[in-house]
């Protein structure tokens, strides 16, 4: 038989199993966020259209999330309103799907991937939502350095370019400000920016505040704010990360900024109440400790592109050990941690350098940037341990070198880590100016230093 036959068998084959009916069914009843539907043969992340009797209202669209007692229950990507027993439902037999194409740079999405400030020009070419991560086999190693332009992060928790990192903190210590400074100032092609679950007041403060207009032109923002189903909350999160993706496969370096997780794990959790799971640790279900790592590891470095991801945390109390925050801080490659005392002191950005960490910043870093690191945070320790002391007056000069040398350190090493909003300092500049800072005080020695 020749190949062409075979082909065509083939098609023949797949035709001859497409159904030619189309499965209607009807909304039972709704409990709280979710649609209980009778008749219809959908599966779980299926996308169905509710046709809404009254004709003032549109048709709603819903998602099926679970099954209960021989009813599809579905949740809607809108609004409950007009939904009335015996609205027919009609599942589209696909998941979610979002436009893709090189015309989203500098477009601001909604949670569902659509256009909010009504521009022309969007793709028609659609990409699906849900894609698992990179094959482990094929992701390359993270060995090239990504500047942020911000002093604190490139010197003491230096990112490489694919590398997965949290920003760690409670609220109003200037993680959407940190965020807006790394979009303008660090060194990507694109930037792709998810707002989940924000004050609707903070979208356009962020925009022009933060990102500003030249951060924008190279960005793409996806926003679902905190009065949107908690169904979309979830669909931003994964529609900003098929963005990232579709650009990385572009062979383009990306950075895909999120803030937050917490809020993308908070709606995940009244998914999971909702269809009757049970609660776990905090109230939060199995299913978000689930969900994190599959939206977690998709960015990265594959034989195409990568995507660097830096992921918010909001904490609970300031406390860093929340489930949330512990979850998260297993999976990612690093974590930043702003510090609510340092704000106070009017510090910014606050970065707490010693509870901060990058796990692959001694694979991209050279042994000079190593060496001065290692003195800035030894010296930084010993004044944390000798700050009291100091402060009462009990500490006599002279008594140990160590304290002594922190002590002339702290002040220069705090000085450097500032950094004004609208600042971006080059790596290999600030680098210099780090180096002179210690060298002012302490004899570094060893190669590739002096």
């Amino acid at each position: 038989m020749s190949i062409a036959r075979l082909d065509a068998a083939k098609y023949i084959h797949k035709v001859k199993d497409i159904s030619t009916y189309r499965y209607l069914g009807k909304v039972a009843r709704v409990v709280g966020l979710t649609i209980e539907a009778s008749g219809i043969n959908a599966s779980i992340g299926e996308i169905c259209i509710i046709q809404v009797e009254k004709r003032e209202e549109e048709d709603i669209v819903a998602e099926v999330v679970g099954f209960r007692d021989g009813y599809a229950l579905l949740m809607p990507l809108g609004d409950l309103k007009g939904i009335a027993p015996g609205c027919r439902v009609l599942p589209l037999g696909k998941s979610h799907q979002v436009m893709m194409g090189e015309e989203l740079l500098g477009q601001v999405l909604d949670g569902l991937g659509r256009p909010l400030d009504g521009v022309e020009g969007i793709p028609e070419r659609r990409f699906t939502v849900h894609n698992d991560p990179p094959n482990p086999m094929e992701r390359k190693t993270i060995d090239e350095k990504l500047e942020t332009g911000i002093k604190a992060i490139d010197m003491f928790t230096t990112c490489g370019r694919g590398q997965r990192v949290g920003i760690f903190a409670g609220s109003g210590v200037g993680k959407s400000t940190l965020l807006g400074m790394i979009a303008r100032c660090c060194v990507a092609d694109v930037n792709v920016v998810a707002l989940i679950g924000e004050r609707g007041r903070e979208i356009k403060d962020f925009l022009h505040r933060d990102l500003g207009e030249e951060g924008l032109k190279k960005s793409v923002v996806v926003t679902a704010t905190s009065d949107q189903p908690p169904l979309v909350r979830i669909k931003g999160a994964f529609v900003a990360t098929a963005i990232a993706e579709y650009f990385r496969d572009q062979g383009k370096d990306v950075m895909l900024m999120m803030d937050s997780v917490t809020r993308f794990a908070a709606a995940q959790r009244e998914v999971g109440l909702a269809v009757g799971e049970p609660p776990a640790t905090r109230g939060y279900t199995p299913s978000v400790f689930a969900l994190l790592p599959k939206l977690l590891e998709r960015a990265g470095r594959s034989n195409k592109g990568s995507i660097t991801g830096l992921y918010t945390v909001l904490v609970e109390a300031d406390d860093m050990n929340e489930p949330i925050a512990d979850a998260v801080r297993g999976i990612l490659d690093g974590h930043i941690v702003l510090s609510r005392r340092l704000a106070a002191q009017n510090h910014f950005p606050a970065v707490d350098i010693l509870q901060s960490i990058s796990r692959l910043m001694p694979d991209i870093i050279d042994k000079r940037q190593s060496k001065l690191v290692q003195i800035a945070r030894e010296a930084l320790a010993t004044y944390e341990e000798a700050k009291d002391l100091v402060n009462i007056g009990a500490y006599e000069k002279g008594s140990n070198p160590e304290i002594d040398n922190s002590i002339k350190l702290h002040s220069g090493i705090m000085e450097f880590l500032k950094q004004g909003v609208d600042d971006h300092i080059p790596m290999d500049e600030a680098l210099d100016e780090f180096e002179a800072v210690i060298k002012a005080v302490v004899d570094v020695g060893g190669p590739g230093v002096n």
